[in-house]
């Protein structure tokens, strides 16, 4: 293992088990995302219904994340990775009893709309213990050097997961229609079940034993907003996506401003998509851990300028080249972002910084659509895509400005460190 090896955290079998069972989990947790809101809306032909679902899932997963994080510092994290597998079965498969032709035929249309929601909520439930579970089970993986490839194939196989996931859980609907989709992806996440049963327990790292609930929220959540470098990774994050992505309103270009119809709205979700998945792969090749501070500002900077121009452009393949360039920027934003964080924070507390972390991203991008959607329709779509870049913008200029330690951050020497204790 050299130190610029493309290929460092997959020479640890456990990783690559790792990697093929959350491929199995987010392509069917995206899939299913999918086929919910086909089958919501179908039922009650409302686009409030399609509203319900992304609450119904946040709510939960933002307000129960601290008390997630705190458990999972306290517990075995293969184990509880497995329990909440095996948990997430029992959802997977309740849709698909609740889409058979059994209880569509004797059921009412509320009573199946209910039920629906009452499981996505459970699975807004479930979302608050995975972010810290898997951000705290990957430390254990992989030797600390090799913490930054790692979060590359990570981020690599989650994003690439999501994207593939929501495209075939499209096309499954056409040919074996919604109850089947929902059998096969109930069969994916056994199959995750199995393979999470192939990686061995890991130690449990944080010894305080009688440190309260209250405290170990405290302490989680003092120790993020003291670290300068960290709440400023997660800042930039949380603002890119909040005023500056555009993935919500996505349609009104394609519809009204491009004219490129239901095609031209699949192009534009897969220009950023695979600008995001192209340059998370290179980052496997192309070092990110020198003057990593630089690397993010330049990132979230360049992504803002993406935006803006793909807000202000009439032509539809300009608006595909904007694109793919801001998904190759959040490509790289999200990398470094997940390499700062599995460096940066202590073994004890990878939970709740991991919980932390899982709010900030999880309400950017609920409250962003939320966002994207209002400021729409105040200021029509291309005006508000501007405005939400030129916010990105001037958050990443505030931060150059004020926060230095993360603006001189290198983790090179971390990391080479860490290389000299393997070799030691």
């Amino acid at each position: 293992m050299t130190k610029n090896d493309p290929y460092a955290a997959l020479r640890f079998k456990e990783f690559n088990i790792f990697l093929w069972l959350r491929f199995a989990l987010v392509f069917g947790w995206s899939m299913q995302f999918v086929v919910i809101e086909w089958q919501v809306y179908a039922l009650t032909e409302n686009p409030l219904s399609l509203g319900i679902i992304g609450l119904c899932e946040f709510l939960p997963a933002f307000f129960l994340a601290p008390f997630a994080g705190h458990i999972v510092d306290k517990k075995e994290k293969r184990n509880l990775f497995t329990l909440c597998i095996a948990l997430f079965s029992l959802i997977s498969f309740g849709l698909f009893w609740l889409t058979s032709e059994t209880v569509e035929s004797t059921w009412e249309t509320n009573t199946i709309l209910f039920g629906i929601y009452g499981l996505v909520f459970f699975g807004g439930v479930l979302r608050a213990f995975f972010g810290p579970t898997i951000f705290s089970l990957i430390a254990l993986l992989v030797p600390k050097a090799v913490y930054p490839n790692a979060a590359t194939w990570s981020s690599s196989t989650w994003k690439g997961a999501s994207v593939f996931g929501a495209l075939c859980g499209g096309f499954l609907i056409a040919w074996i229609g919604v109850h089947y989709t929902l059998g096969f992806i109930f069969l994916l996440v056994m199959v995750a079940l199995v393979l999470v049963l192939q990686i061995k327990q890991k130690p449990i790292l944080n010894k305080a034993i009688n440190e309260s609930v209250k405290e170990s929220l405290k302490s989680g959540i003092r120790f993020v907003f003291n670290d300068k470098v960290i709440l400023g990774a997660l800042t930039l994050d949380m603002i890119a996506v909040l005023f500056g992505g555009a993935v919500a309103i996505f349609a009104v270009f394609a519809k009204d401003v491009l004219d490129a119809g239901p095609k031209g709205f699949g192009i534009l979700n897969a220009a950023l998509s695979s600008g995001s998945i192209v340059m998370m792969l290179a980052t496997t090749y192309i070092p990110i851990t020198k003057n990593t501070g630089k690397k993010l500002l330049v990132s979230v900077f360049g992504f803002g300028i993406c935006m803006i121009i793909f807000g202000a452009s009439k032509l539809m393949w300009l608006s595909v080249v904007a694109l793919f360039f801001s998904g190759v920027f959040d490509g790289i934003s999200m990398v470094v972002r997940q390499t700062i964080l599995q460096l940066k924070t202590p073994d004890n507390m990878r939970g709740r910084v991991g919980a932390v972390n899982s709010m900030f991203v999880g309400s950017s991008n609920e409250l962003g659509a939320l966002e994207s959607g209002i400021a729409a329709k105040l200021f029509g779509a291309p005006l508000a895509v501007m405005l939400g870049g030129t916010v990105t913008l001037l958050t990443v200029v505030v931060m150059s400005l004020r926060n230095k330690p993360l603006r001189e951050l290198d983790l090179q020497k971390d990391i080479e460190d860490h290389y000299e204790d393997i070799k030691a």
